[in-house]
């Protein structure tokens, strides 16, 4: 059976891709923010997970206002990148898993879940810069990925809750995947930043590095979080990190924090990192297992008389 083993977020900022295509990773400018995510690429080589589930948004490139889904799927055999105004990045296409894409879509579907179903679709920096921090730039992606698009571009972006619940349903759909799959969940996006009007240029490292405590420690009482708290503490942009509780439903309820990495700024962002792994026990579970553990019986002694006898 197929098994999400652990979930890997990471902001997305463009600049970062352009930074790798232009060769500039070793510039004193950006190499703090690429030094950061080389355990990353270590953890995941180590890994090596059978598919990755990227949750991302599209930035006008697969779709506009025509057309605005908030959760679309992808469940074509591949996905090329998109020219987002500049031209292709040079990065790999992007192949699919068509087979696990399409029973995730059915299981969420069946569990309430619209899902858009995307055969044909192009994607943005908003999927490859993460797959560039945690696979590097190579000929092509070690393994399959399932895009899954959110929208937190256009009123009304989903929330929080809503986010978290359908990683809780993709949980239960890779759960019942018959082939045996090791899934890593990405989540991507933000952190806090906002890119125009009067606060552009915000960001808010202790609302950041709050919210990295609580996604391992508190997920469901952060994915309470209104819309406006986001704006608020986060900027407009910072609203993408709804994103990041589709990645923390798709775990266990309790998580183990692998890594972490956080820095100020990246283009006007700041720049979140964490990796979380599924297969921590329940300290409450594990003691009321070994309480209600059947005790084993003490040997009986032997009284003195007896033991004479014996003797």
């Amino acid at each position: 059976m197929a098994k999400i083993i652990a979930g890997f977020a990471s902001s997305h900022v463009p600049a970062i891709g352009a930074a790798i295509d232009n060769g500039q990773t070793e510039d004193p400018y950006w190499k703090r923010v690429f030094s950061g995510f080389e355990k990353s690429k270590k953890w995941i080589a180590e890994v090596k997970p059978d598919v990755v589930i990227a949750v991302y948004n599209d930035h006008a490139s697969a779709f506009s206002v025509e057309l605005i889904p908030t959760f679309a799927l992808g469940t074509a055999a591949e996905f090329p990148p998109a020219d987002e105004g500049w031209g292709p990045r040079p990065v790999p296409v992007v192949k699919g898993h068509p087979g696990l894409a399409s029973h995730i879509a059915t299981s969420a579907i069946l569990d309430g879940f619209d899902l858009t179903i995307v055969n044909k679709m192009e994607v943005d920096h908003g999927l490859t810069v993460p797959l560039n921090l945690a696979f590097g730039s190579p000929a092509e992606w070690p393994c399959p990925i399932i895009p899954l698009a959110v929208n937190v571009v256009q009123y009304p972006p989903p929330t929080g809750k809503r986010c978290f619940d359908l990683g809780r349903a993709i949980r239960k759909a890779v759960a019942s995947y018959p082939e045996d799959l090791r899934v890593v969940v990405f989540g991507t996006g933000g952190m806090s930043h906002q890119i125009s009007g009067p606060r552009a240029g915000l960001i808010n490292s202790k609302f950041d590095k709050s919210f990295l405590d609580r996604l391992t420690n508190d997920p469901k009482g952060l994915a309470a979080m209104p819309h406006i708290e986001y704006m608020r503490e986060a900027g407009a942009e910072g609203i993408e990190l709804v994103m990041w509780h589709v990645m923390r439903g798709a775990l266990d309820d309790k998580v183990k924090e692998v890594y972490r990495f956080y820095t100020v700024p990246a283009s006007n962002t700041a720049v979140g990192h964490i990796i979380l792994e599924n297969g921590v026990k329940s300290a409450k579970k594990a003691a009321l297992r070994k309480k209600s553990a059947p005790k084993k019986a003490a040997p009986k002694k032997k009284s003195k008389a007896k033991a004479r006898k014996a003797a």
